[in-house]
């Protein structure tokens, strides 16, 4: 008989992990609380554009295509995949603009107009984000490494690497003795974004990402980010994963400190194994009952960056304008102290902008373009306004905006805001935050809840919360992990 897996969420990760154990002859279903699959990579079409909510950006494709190969299947027969070149054009206050790339010739001069010898601290800064790649990659982003018995049992893996990690200084630190103008400074800094954390806080360790985008190239997926969900569901339907949406679980059901299966739409129904592909703190404080060492545990760790969304359609195009672009707060440093500190919209955020109708010019009506705009923000926290909060936002950006000669306040002919109390609503992601807990400090970035939940047998997370982290890559490596981790310890039973 097969093994019976419940997996809660259908998200990027409950996704994974579904088609991994299908793949492998477990019989799998996959409950989601919303009308369609996907979790955080949603989309929204109205009025004539499209936008994607979620990842508007794809690295490390790889890792997706050896998720459709492990099933028999190959990923470009379902998505068309393209390089963005460039990869994002970002500007700063005094007016200078740079356009980053994975080509390194062309990576170089746009630095070079920062001072004249950028160029080849760049080459020197790359070469060291990708020994840490090296370094790191294998134990931290392909493999569980919470598991030793696992990992022991693979005994080609290169352990004493671990211990390269760059974890005593911070990224900002590492970063300045890199770099002479704050400038660029500034521009890798950005990255621990990427991981919902700030760069004067986070270790330098995170500093493998700049590596991935601009070592390895950074992608879109032609026709929309949420094509790879289509895949995903196309893939998974084809394996015999059945799929339940508008299903929202209440318990999961424990006995004898062991996931037996869950509890919705008052009846229960009964698993071998449980993944979850929801955040874990939201899972401990909601769906499971006792176990309050572990709560408490989890929720002093502090959340990530959450998030302020605009998607706006604009009646306008803009030349100056890439795919990707970012325009930097004039005082990065105290952007992130509003942030983690004073819990409010920063006074004057970065501002990421996102035209997908640049690549994709189906994705706007003729002569317009769809305007992805993400502003960094504080997780949810008493007294915040957000009412309040966006209309202090909308007017920064528009005021920055403006100092690049973009005026687009009078050409907006849609808009849909969320916040992170809609990120919250949505998701259940804890406190609205966007990729689980920060990376704030030395010890935090290695204390990302594991794939396998040591206090209760049979339970697993597939999440960006969980290992290795949020992002399409991650999500999915995440849940690879736990199909890889079921499988394993079902075969020593």
């Amino acid at each position: 008989m097969k093994q019976t897996v419940a997996v809660i969420g259908g998200g990027l990760g409950g996704l994974s992990s579904a088609i991994s154990l299908a793949s492998s002859g477990f019989k799998v279903k996959i409950f989601e609380k919303n009308d369609k699959l996907g979790g955080k990579l949603s989309y929204i079409y109205q009025n004539g554009y499209y936008f994607d909510i979620g990842p508007t950006l794809l690295t490390m494709p790889f890792v997706v295509e050896q998720l459709f190969s492990s099933a028999g299947e190959n990923l470009y027969d379902f998505i068309e995949i393209i390089k963005i070149e460039p990869a994002c054009r970002n500007f700063f206050n005094d007016g200078i603009d740079i356009d980053t790339s994975s080509n390194s010739s062309i990576m170089k001069a746009e630095l070079s107009k920062i001072y004249p010898t950028a160029g080849e601290d760049f080459e020197r800064y790359l070469t060291y984000s990708q020994k840490l790649y090296e370094n790191t990659a294998d134990i931290f982003l392909f493999e569980p490494f919470q598991e030793l018995k696992y990992l022991l049992s693979k005994r080609s893996l290169p352990l004493q690497r671990v211990f390269s990690l760059d974890a005593f200084r911070t990224i900002n630190k590492a970063n300045k003795s890199f770099f002479k103008d704050e400038r660029l400074v500034q521009l890798f800094n950005r990255f621990a974004t990427y991981n919902g954390s700030s760069p004067y806080l986070a270790p330098a360790t995170l500093n493998v990402i700049p590596y991935v985008e601009y070592g390895l190239g950074a992608y879109y997926i032609k026709g929309g980010m949420f094509k790879l969900v289509e895949a995903l569901k196309n893939l998974a339907e084809k394996l015999g994963v059945e799929i339940i949406l508008n299903c929202n679980i209440e318990k999961i059901i424990i006995n004898d400190k062991t996931a037996r299966g869950i509890y919705y739409s008052g009846k229960e129904e009964f698993f071998d194994y449980v993944i979850c592909n929801t955040d874990v703190v939201h899972t401990f404080n909601n769906l499971i009952d006792g176990f309050e060492s572990e709560k408490e545990k989890l929720n002093k760790l502090e959340p990530s960056l959450s998030g302020m969304l605009f998607l706006w359609g604009v009646n306008a195009q803009t030349e100056i304008l890439r795919h990707h672009n970012v325009f930097f707060s004039e005082d990065y440093f105290n952007e992130f102290m509003q942030i983690f500190q004073e819990r409010k919209a920063p006074d004057d955020p970065t501002i990421y902008v996102s035209i997908s109708s640049k690549s994709d010019p189906e994705h706007s009506p003729v002569g317009a373009e769809n305007w992805y705009v993400l502003l960094n923000m504080p997780y949810l926290d008493s007294g915040q306004d957000w009412d309040s909060e966006v209309s202090k936002m909308r007017f920064a950006i528009f005021n920055k905006l403006k100092k690049f000669g973009i005026d687009i306040q009078n050409k907006i002919e849609f808009e849909q805001v969320l916040t992170p109390r809609e990120f919250f609503e949505l998701y259940r992601s804890n406190r609205g935050s966007i990729y689980g807990i920060s990376s704030n400090s030395r010890l935090t970035a290695f204390k990302r809840p594991a794939n396998r939940n040591r206090k209760i047998k049979n339970l697993f997370f597939a999440t960006g919360s969980a290992h290795p982290g949020g992002g399409i890559p991650l999500a999915v490596l995440s849940g690879r992990h736990c199909s890889d981790l079921i499988k394993y310890y079902s075969e020593k039973k």
